[in-house]
């Protein structure tokens, strides 16, 4: 068992030295771990069967928000609702959310009730369902480009609408869907099934690779930034970076460099460098992408790491449920489904903040271009936290049962929520401090 000091980190973990604080002051040295991300021509010639293509980054939306009041919530309201749109066409649990990343205009929600819908977050008018589910819906996203939006069950249906026309252009049938995600720059859709694979496919002619982990669930991946690597963790603890070009694994960590239970989460910092894997097992683990070695493991200072978890034992047990970088500091969240989020300083590998809410937490979110971090928690509140201080910045409520997933606008101005309510809500978000 490796000793731990007072921050929750090991104490055998050696410094990032790439990453220095200025005492407390909020100016900070971030040191360039990467010269860039590669130019998007370079990595059409190494992945066969993906093209990828420049583009322009197009100008933000031009329109104001125009946020409608709500009209007309069916059922009773328990306390405030500071919502300014809610989206109620769904008739059971509402388990996902993404909004389109070219002009967050769009969102798409899936739910229990096999269902998933396309709608305007200006005032949740309906665009189109997309139809033909016969399991939860509980994938959605849109593509890099928001021409395309994909939704997933959890039966391993997969399918691919073009936004403009409204029309399928391609489905799928894996096994039990576990994840799912778009690439950051092509028409190319990532998925992990129960089965242990990955897959990968070009769409909408459906060219397919798939990336066989462990005989047991992926549980969570993401794609790297370079757009090259993906990295995916398992149910039996283990973590597998693969070079999506070749089909084979650069990095596998296992055993004692992997996790002691199944894995819930992943994230990447800006650059690539970093990976941050959460686990059942309690532990957050940071991982050089370039070399696939542990740099550092954050527990919470409140819960001793739990290696083996009986099937009785869930109500005694905790987990990291979410996870993430600041883009601006050098310092992670993560958040534990006893309510605990806990910043940690990644330079010292110290535990910065710690920052209790009543209820587990379920997703959390970091601002762009700032140290705020956004969480939402079984108790249905939103919360936005100054990771500076550790202090808690406003809330925002609405919702009759926990929030499932919840999504964030890129200027931070709206954030949507679903919920086991049976509803969305679109939030309009004031700081008095920007």
């Amino acid at each position: 068992m490796e000793s731990e000091s007072e921050s929750g980190a090991t104490a055998d973990t050696p410094p990032l030295e790439t990453l220095s604080f200025h005492g407390d002051e909020e100016i900070i040295e971030v040191v360039e771990l990467d010269p860039g991300p590669p130019d998007p021509d370079d990595l059409a010639q190494e992945m066969e069967d993906v093209d990828f293509e420049e583009e322009e980054e197009e100008e933000g939306n031009e329109e104001g928000w125009v946020l409608e009041p709500q009209e007309g919530v069916v059922g009773s309201m328990e306390g405030p609702d500071d919502s300014e749109v809610t989206f109620a066409l769904h008739s059971a649990s509402v388990f996902c959310v993404s909004l389109d990343p070219k002009t967050n205009t769009l969102a798409v929600t899936g739910g229990e009730d096999d269902k998933a819908f396309v709608w305007r977050l200006s005032d949740g008018e309906l665009l189109f369902e997309c139809a033909g589910h016969k399991d939860s819906v509980t994938c959605a996203g849109f593509s890099h480009d928001s021409t395309l939006v994909a939704t997933g069950d959890m039966s391993g249906l997969l399918k691919v609408w073009q936004v403009d026309t409204k029309e399928e252009v391609w489905s799928f049938e894996a096994g039990d869907l576990e994840w799912m995600e778009w690439h950051s720059r092509a028409p190319v859709l990532l998925a992990g099934t129960a089965d242990g694979n990955t897959w990968m496919w070009k769409v909408p002619n459906g060219d397919c690779k798939t990336f066989q982990g462990p005989n047991c669930p992926a549980t969570c991946g993401r794609v790297l930034p370079d757009g090259k690597r993906a990295v995916v963790g398992y149910e039996d603890g283990t973590i597998r970076v693969w070079d999506l070009k070749q089909g084979n694994s650069v990095h596998v960590l296992k055993g004692t460099e992997g996790h002691q239970g199944p894995l819930t989460c992943v994230a990447t910092n800006q650059d690539g460098s970093l990976i941050l894997t959460g686990s059942v097992d309690c532990q957050a683990k940071l991982v050089s992408a370039t070399t696939g070695k542990v740099v550092g493991v954050f527990r919470p200072e409140t819960v001793a790491s739990q290696p083996n978890l009986g099937e009785g034992e869930e109500s005694e047990s905790n987990s990291v449920e979410s996870l993430g970088f600041c883009s601006v500091m050098p310092l992670a969240a993560v958040g534990y489904l006893d309510g605990t989020l806990a910043i940690y300083d990644l330079s010292t590998q110290t535990l910065r903040h710690q920052c209790q809410h009543q209820s587990g937490i379920v997703q959390l979110l970091w601002e762009a271009g700032t140290a705020v971090v956004y969480t939402c928690s079984l108790d249905g509140i939103v919360r936005l936290w100054d990771a500076r201080t550790g202090r808690l910045l406003t809330d925002y409520r609405g919702h009759t049962a926990e929030i499932l997933d919840f999504a964030l606008s890129k200027d931070a101005s709206l954030v949507v929520t679903t919920s086991g309510d049976h509803k969305a809500k679109v939030f309009c978000v004031q700081r008095p401090d920007r």
